[in-house]
C-alpha cells in the first residue's frame, strides 16, 4: 500500500486513531469519559450577553476511546450533516483529552479548522459531571462543562465569566444517544 492512496491511508489513520477500550493504566482516570463513548445527537443552542437564544440546530457528537487508549478523542459536528441541506455550512471540532497524573486532571485540546480556532483546557471530574477550564489568556475565562451523565443523554454548555464574576452561557447541546435501527 502507497500512503499516496487516500482511502487506504484514511484506513490506517482511522485504525491507528481509534481505540477498543482505555489501556489498563488509564481505566480509572478515564472513568468520568466512560459513558460518553459512542454516538450522540444534540439539539444546540446559542445565547447572546443577554441570555436570548439567537440561532438553534441539530448537531452530533462522536466520542471514542484513543491512541493506544492513552486518551478520549471526539469530534462534534454543527448543523449535523443531516441538518446541512436547511442549516448550512458549520463546524467540526476534535477535541483530545489525557490525562496528566502529576496535575491529577486531564488536559485537554479542541481544534475548529473553520476559523483556524484551538483552544486548551484543564478539566477535572465533579459529581456527574466534567469542567473544563481554557487555558488562554483571555479577557474573559471560558468553562465547557458536562452534566447530567448518563449512558443516554447529557448537557453541555460553554460560558463565559468576565471580570466581576458575571457568567455569561455562550452555547448548551442537549445530547440524546441516536435511535436504533
Amino acid at each position: 500500500m502507497h500512503m499516496t492512496d487516500g482511502v487506504a491511508a484514511a484506513e490506517v489513520l482511522a485504525g491507528l486513531m481509534v481505540s477498543d477500550q482505555p489501556r489498563p493504566e488509564f481505566t480509572k482516570a478515564f472513568e468520568p469519559f466512560a459513558p460518553l463513548i459512542g454516538s450522540w445527537d444534540l439539539d444546540v443552542s446559542w445565547y447572546d450577553d443577554a441570555g436570548n437564544v439567537t440561532r438553534q440546530t441539530k448537531g452530533e457528537w462522536h466520542f471514542a476511546w484513543a491512541l493506544d487508549g492513552r486518551a478520549v478523542a471526539d469530534i462534534w459536528i454543527t448543523p449535523s450533516r443531516a441538518a446541512r441541506a436547511t442549516d448550512g455550512d458549520g463546524e467540526w471540532g476534535l477535541t483530545i483529552r489525557i490525562h496528566d497524573p502529576e496535575l491529577q486532571a486531564f488536559r485537554s485540546t479542541w481544534m475548529g479548522p473553520k476559523h483556524a480556532f484551538v483552544m486548551t483546557f484543564i478539566g477535572h471530574p465533579g459529581e456527574n459531571s466534567i469542567t473544563l477550564d481554557a487555558r488562554e489568556p483571555l479577557a474573559t475565562k471560558t468553562r465547557w462543562i458536562f452534566t447530567d451523565i448518563s449512558e443516554t443523554g447529557f448537557h453541555w454548555r460553554n460560558e463565559d465569566e468576565d471580570a466581576d464574576g458575571t457568567v455569561i452561557v455562550r452555547q448548551r447541546f442537549v445530547a440524546t444517544r441516536p435511535a436504533q435501527p
